[in-house]
C-alpha cells in the first residue's frame, strides 16, 4: 500500500520508542527490589485535584456530554480569559480563545491556518520534536537553528534575522521549553517578534509550561507583547490533566473564524466532559493546590540538579520552568565506555532500571551529548534514581 510522503516525513517519536523498551523491561523487573523508575516521560505524577474530578462526575451525571461549539464552552473561554488577567495582568478577550483537544490540536490548527506548502518555520535546536512535525504535516519545512547554553538554548533576534529567507514564514518558539526547561527573556522575545513582524511573519509560541515558571524574570506570557502573537497552551502540565486532552489556542480576532471552521471539520469540539471539569481548575481551592504543587516541582528541581552535577551529569542551564533537566552525559558515558546519550539511556535502563530520554528526538545540535530527565516524579523516586545512578557511575 502506498504511504503518503507527508507521513514518511514524520520521524518516529523516539521518546516513545525508549518508553516501549523501558515498559518491556519494567514488566520483567516489576516484582524485584529494583522496579523501573520512569524519568523519561513529561507527565506530572499529580492528577486532577478533587474539585476537577467532582466537576467531571457532575457533568456525566447531568448528561452534559454532548457536543459543544467548536471554539469551546463560552464559560470556559471566559475563565481562561480571567486567568490571564489574574495571573499575568494581561487582557486576552474570551472571543480570541479557542478551546482545543489538547495543545496538539491547537498546534495543528495554527499550522494548518497559517502555513502554505514550502513555507519555512524557524525553531531552536534543541526543541520538542512534535512541534516541527506539525509544521511538516502542514506541508511546511521546519528549519532548526542551533542554540547554545549561553543563549539558554533559545533563539535570539539576531539568529532569527540571520536565518530569515524569502521562504521563511515565521518562528515557532517554546517558553519554557521542552527539553531544557528554559525560557526566553522578555526583552529578547519582544525583539524576536519585532524582527518577525517587520517581515510580515508569524510568531507562534508554545506556552504549555508557562504556569510552571519559577523565576519572575521569565514567567510572563508572550501575549503581553502584541495581539498578533499566537499562543498555544494546555491543561496538561500546570493543571495536571494530561489524559483529559484539553488545551487552548489564542489567536488574533481575524483568525478566529478560520480556526473555528477548521476545528469544526477536524475535531467537532474538544471533550465536553473535560471542558466542564476544567471549569473547576480556576476555583480558588484548585489554584491553591496547583500553586502548592508548583512549589513541589521547584523543590524537586532544586534537589535533583545538584545531585546530577555531583554524578558527572552537568546541567549547563538551570531550568527556570517546566520539570526537566537537560544534562550532558558525554563525560559519564565515556567513563562507562559507551558513546552518546542513546547508548547511555539504554545503559541506565538496563543496569540501573532508570528510564531517561536521549537527546536524539530534540534535534541535531550536539543533542547526542544530552539526556533529558523528567523531575515530574515523586521525590522518593528521584532519590532512589540518584542512588542507582550513583552505583552506575561507580
Amino acid at each position: 500500500m502506498r504511504i503518503s510522503t507527508r507521513a514518511e516525513r514524520i520521524e518516529p517519536f523516539y521518546v516513545m520508542e525508549v518508553a516501549k523498551a523501558a515498559g518491556k523491561l519494567a514488566r520483567e523487573v516489576a516484582h524485584t527490589d529494583r522496579p523501573m523508575i520512569f524519568l523519561n516521560i513529561g507527565e506530572p505524577d499529580f492528577t486532577a485535584p478533587p474539585l476537577v474530578q467532582e466537576a467531571a462526575a457532575r457533568a456525566v451525571r447531568a448528561g452534559a456530554t454532548q457536543y459543544t461549539q467548536a471554539t469551546g464552552l463560552d464559560h470556559l473561554r471566559e475563565r481562561i480569559s480571567q486567568w490571564y488577567r489574574d495571573r499575568f495582568g494581561v487582557d486576552v478577550p474570551a472571543r480570541r480563545i479557542v478551546v482545543t483537544a489538547g495543545a496538539s490540536a491547537a498546534l495543528q490548527l495554527a499550522c494548518l491556518t497559517l502555513i502554505e506548502a514550502g513555507d519555512e518555520i524557524l525553531l531552536p535546536d534543541p526543541s520538542y520534536p512534535c512541534n516541527r512535525h506539525f509544521v511538516s504535516a502542514a506541508e511546511g519545512k521546519a528549519v532548526l537553528i542551533p542554540t547554545t547554553a549561553e543563549e539558554r538554548f533559545q533563539l535570539s533576534a539576531d539568529k532569527v534575522e540571520a536565518a530569515w529567507t524569502d521562504k521563511t514564514r515565521g518562528v515557532l518558539l517554546a517558553s519554557p521549553s521542552n527539553p531544557t526547561g528554559t525560557s526566553i527573556a522578555r526583552d529578547e522575545l519582544r525583539r524576536i517578534h519585532e524582527v518577525v513582524s517587520s517581515r510580515g511573519g508569524i510568531t507562534l509560541i508554545d506556552e504549555i509550561y508557562l504556569g510552571l515558571s519559577y523565576d519572575d524574570a521569565y514567567g510572563q506570557t508572550a501575549l503581553a507583547i502584541d495581539d498578533n502573537v499566537i499562543s498555544i497552551n494546555s491543561f496538561s502540565k500546570y493543571f495536571n490533566m494530561t489524559g483529559w486532552r484539553l488545551g487552548w489556542l489564542v489567536v488574533p480576532d481575524v483568525l478566529v473564524p478560520v480556526v473555528e471552521r477548521l476545528a469544526q471539520n477536524l475535531f467537532i469540539c474538544a471533550s465536553t466532559v473535560a471542558q466542564y471539569a476544567a471549569l473547576a481548575c480556576f476555583e480558588a481551592e484548585s489554584i491553591a493546590e496547583y500553586e502548592r504543587r508548583r512549589g513541589e516541582f521547584k523543590a524537586r528541581r532544586d534537589w535533583f540538579i545538584p545531585q546530577l552535577e555531583a554524578l558527572g551529569l552537568p546541567v549547563p542551564v538551570v531550568p527556570d520552568g517546566a520539570f526537566y533537566a537537560w544534562a550532558d552525559c558525554s563525560g559519564l558515558a565515556a567513563r562507562l565506555g559507551i558513546s552518546g546519550s542513546w547508548d547511555f539511556a539504554f545503559e541506565a535502563m538496563k543496569r540501573a532500571h532508570v528510564a531517561v530520554t536521549p537527546g536524539r528526538d530534540f534535534g541535531t545540535a550536539e543533542t547526542a551529548r544530552f539526556v533529558r530527565f523528567s523531575t515530574a516524579s515523586s521525590m522518593a523516586h528521584l532519590e532512589e534514581a540518584i542512588g542507582r545512578l550513583r552505583g552506575l557511575a561507580g
